[in-house]
């Protein structure tokens, strides 16, 4: 890790130079070398660097899955800039939210994202740019946006264009030089518990660290020696994705992408491509096994598609409980990372004895976007997971049993309470609303939304449709149960106990 320096730019470099002609990324619609990821991405960089992006900037990225994301991605690495990916899942309320909230400058996507409309999108997160006559825009609602590039040849008046202007490659050159491990690289959002999500953000160097193991702990997962050619099926903008796109610079490695998560296309790029194995939640693995022509394809070169756990975290674990995903707050991954498994006194326990995960060191966020460090970190530097685990003697993994905190995790995907009970409290008809996670058998856990009706009659079916106007799919209920207020159960503080209220609606008390 230290013949070259910690940043994302010098792994490109070095990819570009020792592999250029091997496949990086492939869609079902694009390919991309080592060697073209470096020229287009440099294209980018110095129209951004054109336009007065630089160290520091935040630049969001809203592109589904593919080697335009990679590329984009990659300008914003090389010249020091912040890439802040934006989930293709939002809705106007919740993009114009993240973008406000991430601080971000320059904003770029294509025309359309899959059925998106994505100027019409934009239009309906900030009105005001349906006044604007100038690619440099003012958003009350965005304060510090000031460009918003579309690719492609169909731009509305108030979009910029990339590739108008450039600086030259002597410039771009210099700028790459003056990018150090110490930099801020990412800033990637999950979900809290707080209503709002929060912006995680890693350095160069954190984010190197941690994805050079990435290809050693694929071929693991996949039980092939042979040079990965991954279908990662995690979206680029949350940190699975992150992990898969810049640990694929480390050694010669193809990542095969879906723009969106089909499981037809998905067992025909495996099988043409010749794919070593899935980087993918259980639910989507199901998909595939489950589609018509799984049967038919020649998956020889995946054994473990066919063979192995459903989930990769279930690969020869001793006790049944999964292996530790890792979390965005360490890059992906627990290499370079301190790690104490402690009770609640904050005592460390032993082997076999579960506690809840503490992490500190290099390998660990810079921090959290607009956060002061006393209130993310102690005062030794850990930060406290919440996540409930345990070590076997002699096994360097993490066993993950559960959280200590109220996050919902379906699919993968973290969802807040807060922020779907902020949004069901909002419609006249609920007069009150708690959200829960249930054990589900594919997701790992259902949101499930308990509501208790403003008036005599609840359309449960209305409110959920309601619902999916305003949030992400991933966070709407997929379970509805209606009570009345003195059927939610209360700790003797007063606050609602929703451990409790978990159980009665897994019972069966709560209908």
């Amino acid at each position: 890790m230290q013949d070259i320096p910690l940043t994302v730019g010098a792994l490109l470099t070095r990819a570009v130079a020792t592999r250029p002609d091997h496949t990086y990324v492939v869609s079902p619609a694009d390919r991309l070398t080592y060697a073209e990821a470096g020229s287009r991405s440099a294209e980018h960089a110095r129209w951004l660097l054109a336009r007065g992006v630089g160290k520091g900037t935040r630049v969001g990225l809203f592109f589904p899955n593919g080697p335009e994301w990679v590329s984009w991605w990659l300008a914003v690495s090389r010249i020091g800039a912040i890439a802040v990916p934006l989930s293709t899942h939002y809705r106007a309320a919740e993009l114009a939210k993240v973008v406000r909230l991430a601080d971000v400058a320059l904003l770029v996507a294509p025309g359309r994202v899959l059925t998106i409309d994505v100027a019409a999108l934009f239009e309906q997160a900030w009105p005001d740019l349906t006044d604007q006559r100038d690619p440099q825009v003012m958003l009350t609602d965005a304060p510090f946006l000031r460009r918003i590039a579309i690719t492609g040849s169909a731009r509305p008046s108030w979009a910029d264009t990339p590739g108008d202007e450039f600086v030259g490659e002597a410039l771009l050159a210099r700028a790459e030089t003056e990018v150090t491990a110490a930099d801020l690289a990412l800033m990637v959002h999950t979900s809290g518990s707080t209503a709002d999500p929060k912006g995680v953000l890693h350095t160069h160097g954190t984010l190197v660290r941690q994805t050079s193991t990435w290809p050693a702990a694929v071929r693991a997962v996949t039980g092939s020696d042979a040079a990965p050619i991954i279908l990662c099926a995690m979206p680029f903008f949350w940190i699975g994705g992150v992990l898969a796109v810049t640990g694929a610079l480390h050694e010669q490695v193809t990542l095969v992408v879906l723009p969106r998560l089909d499981p037809g296309v998905a067992l025909e790029l495996i099988e043409t491509e010749r794919a070593t194995g899935v980087v993918g939640w259980p639910a989507f693995t199901q998909r595939l096994r489950e589609h018509p022509d799984f049967a038919d394809r020649d998956l020889s070169s995946a054994p473990m598609l066919r063979d192995g756990p459903l989930d990769i975290a279930m690969t020869d674990v001793p006790d049944g409980f999964p292996v530790h995903r890792t979390m965005s707050e360490t890059a992906g991954g627990f290499g370079y990372t301190e790690i104490a498994i402690v009770d609640e006194a904050g005592a460390a326990v032993g082997d076999d004895t579960v506690g809840e995960l503490w992490v500190r060191g290099i390998g660990v966020m810079a921090g959290y976007n607009k956060r002061e460090r006393c209130d993310t970190f102690d005062a030794d530097g850990w930060y406290h997971t919440g996540d409930r685990v345990y070590r076997k003697a002699g096994d360097p993994r993490l066993f993950y049993v559960g959280r200590s905190t109220d996050l919902i995790k379906t699919s993968g995907a973290n969802v807040s309470p807060l922020e779907v009970e902020a949004v069901i409290e909002g419609f006249d008809d609920v007069a009150q609303c708690v959200v829960v996670g249930i054990d589900h058998p594919a997701r790992g856990e259902e949101v499930c939304a308990v509501l208790v009706p403003a008036g005599a009659d609840l359309d449960t079916d209305s409110v959920a449709q309601r619902t999916a106007a305003l949030l992400s799919s991933y966070k709407v209920p997929t379970r509805w149960v209606t009570a009345t207020s003195d059927r939610l159960p209360t700790l003797a503080s007063g606050k609602l106990d929703r451990k409790a209220l978990r159980a009665l609606v897994a019972d069966g008390a709560l209908r």
